[in-house]
């Protein structure tokens, strides 16, 4: 594929080409980036000529992806969805311009069915039969939906205590639904014995060196809807780092292709109760080896409960190398940003998917944000998924008799 140089290690640097390598380095086990020719991408792909496609879905960005043709994309719209500008919030909040992209607005209500779009259309091209994923509910629940679309089976390993709205969805699309007495942690680790036993298509992120590709997609959407206009700092929640290096990603492909000419600082935020990104983050700063720290998980934000982020590396690797930051904020936080960010946008995020606010609002009430910064919050996923969460923060509705004397009474304390 003349677009795709080849690949390189996050960890050690070592390159390979294209044939060489399918998951990770061979040398050292690391997670690989796909490496593309600039040049060669430039000679067809500008500005001028993506603002004549009218193509709104992640696939107007095809000569940015990773495959050769567009014969084995899934009928399903994804991408292309809306980046809302909050003027009040942004006026409340004390900051110049604060813009949401929510991403909810997907298929199966979450971003990731971006990298699940990618990994399934790798797999058809390379002629797989199945395809299999560990998840602790959304990549899981996409790569169902998706799949559904195309007719391609999918066996899908998540922890048992997933909420249930996901589980439902992996149900109905018609995955094979393994649950796992255990952690996440647990369920890729099986999955990955798994699809090595049996030769089943793994597009496990931090594995697949795809799924970053899917998306970056998001970036390349916010950039074009800003106009080309670079924000100041993108706020992202982070689970196994996948998001924001693949977010990462495609701002270095805008610059390098000359669609920008500089670049935002990306913002890790994660709940204190699963903070390795931001742990490995701060024992990383000063060094050029970056190490991993596992942790505990426990955050009700389940969609980004990790022990131990199987694409660390690239995630503390795109804080640092953007100037950015990590940022944790509390379980409590969280669940207050939902119903905080229901109730001044409209936007329903479930735990994870309004992490990223929650820690813009961490950091504006410490003063750590300018007045004068343009700010965009990446909503990550539905709230819809985890209904529990919600209803932990949501109120009680009022129970009366149907009458209108009894409301009345009710209207009084209104």
């Amino acid at each position: 594929m003349e677009k795709i140089k080849g690949f390189k290690c996050f960890s050690c640097s070592h390159e390979y080409n294209v044939s060489e390598v399918t998951y990770l380095c061979k040398k050292c086990s690391g997670n690989l980036e796909v490496i593309y020719d600039y040049n060669y991408i430039k000679k067809n792909f500008d500005r001028s000529s993506l603002s004549s496609c009218n193509n709104y879905s992640i696939w107007r960005y095809f000569p940015l992806l990773p495959f050769s043709d567009m014969k084995y994309i899934p009928p399903l719209h994804i991408g292309w969805t809306p980046l809302y500008k909050m003027d009040s919030l942004a006026s409340e909040l004390g900051i110049s311009e604060l813009y949401l992209k929510d991403d909810s607005r997907n298929p199966s209500a979450s971003l990731k069915d971006r990298a699940g779009a990618i990994a399934l259309v790798t797999a058809r091209e390379k002629g797989a039969n199945i395809i299999t994923g560990a998840s602790t509910g959304n990549a899981g629940s996409s790569m169902a939906c998706l799949c559904a679309s195309a007719a391609m089976p999918s066996v899908i390993f998540v922890p048992q205590k997933a909420p249930k709205a996901k589980i439902a969805q992996l149900v109905l699309f018609g995955a094979r639904v393994i649950m796992v007495r255990g952690t996440y942690d647990q369920a890729f680790d099986l999955c990955m014995e798994v699809s090595g036993e049996y030769g089943w298509y793994n597009r496990n992120t931090g594995y697949n060196p795809f799924t970053r590709e899917g998306k970056k997609t998001c970036t390349l959407e916010i950039c074009e809807q800003l106009k080309w206009k670079v924000p100041d700092k993108i706020f992202v929640s982070v689970g196994d780092g996948n998001i924001i290096s693949g977010l990462w990603k495609g701002w270095k492909d805008l610059y390098e292709l000359g669609f920008i000419d500089h670049l935002p600082e990306m913002i890790a935020v994660q709940s204190t109760l699963s903070s390795s990104i931001a742990l490995s983050f701060e024992k990383s700063k000063d060094m050029d080896r970056i190490e991993i720290v596992p942790v505990s998980a426990t955050t009700v934000a389940d969609s980004i409960s990790v022990d131990l982020p199987r694409d660390g590396v690239a995630a503390v690797r795109a804080i640092k190398e953007s100037h950015g930051t990590a940022v944790t904020v509390s379980d409590e936080e969280i669940l207050d940003t939902i119903k905080y960010m229901a109730q001044k946008t409209g936007i329903f995020g479930e735990p994870a998917g309004v992490t990223g606010f929650a820690g813009l609002r961490k950091l504006v009430r410490e003063g750590k944000v300018s007045s004068q910064e343009k700010i965009v919050c990446v909503v990550t996923g539905s709230g819809l998924k985890d209904i529990d969460s919600a209803m932990k923060v949501a109120g009680k509705p009022v129970i009366i008799e149907p009458d209108l004397e009894a409301f009345k009474e009710v209207n009084k304390e209104t």
